[in-house]
């Protein structure tokens, strides 16, 4: 059973919420905060397995101070932003205060169940946009530093990489490799993110200049 405590200055979220996660076989909601003086206070006594925290609460501490002192004084305990920012400072903020993960009060439940799930667990989570942002500002911080891109390609990238430069098409690649043709467009897909590049002439001037096409395949 995880044990859930709730922390928003908005008593109708809070007994929204209430009701969603009681209904899910595996959780309790055990106590529920207004904002973050109380929610500390709630957490040393209750001992939850997860807070659920409101980033923006007017009235005493905010979401973000609660969770820094959480983190001191619960260093195990996990906590889950939620929040209507989709925005990256409130983002990095988060994590730098010591959250687990964060979600957005417009998920659909089942995300908000399988983030407090993932977080319980010892995991991090964060919702798909932020996820994709995240791997952007890494990736575009490699490249701003000089990092060869080409470390992040796993070796059967690699291969999928020079066979597009040689020409092969997917269905070939995939034939070759011994993998489906979506097995195939995954690959090129993830290629092409961690490359930072849009179009497959992009990919075969870039094998080029890697020497790939030297490879014997």
């Amino acid at each position: 059973m995880i044990k859930i405590l709730l922390c928003d200055d908005h008593a109708v979220v809070r007994s929204g919420l209430h009701v969603l996660l009681n209904a899910v076989p595996d959780m309790e909601v055990i106590g529920e905060a207004s904002e973050g003086n109380e929610a500390i206070e709630k957490a040393l006594q209750l001992k939850p397995d997860v807070v659920l925290m409101d980033l923006s609460m007017p009235h005493g501490k905010d979401g973000l101070s609660a969770t820094s002192e959480l983190k001191k004084q619960l260093p195990d305990i996990a906590i889950l932003i939620l929040t209507m920012h989709d925005d990256e400072e409130y983002l990095f903020r988060a994590i730098q205060a010591g959250a687990s993960g964060c979600v957005l009060k417009s998920a659909p439940h089942k995300e908000l169940v399988d983030a407090i799930k993932s977080v319980c667990s010892g995991n991090a989570y964060l919702h798909p946009a932020a996820t994709k942002r995240l791997m952007d500002e890494y990736l575009g911080n490699l490249k701003q530093s000089g990092t060869d891109l080409f470390q992040l390609l796993s070796d059967r990238e690699k291969e999928v990489l020079t066979l597009i430069a040689k020409g092969y098409s997917n269905k070939e690649i995939g034939e070759k490799l011994v993998i489906s043709v979506k097995t195939v467009e995954t690959h090129k897909s993830n290629v092409m993110e961690k490359l930072q590049m849009k179009t497959r002439p992009e990919l075969v001037e870039y094998a080029l200049k890697k020497g790939l096409l030297g490879y014997g395949m």
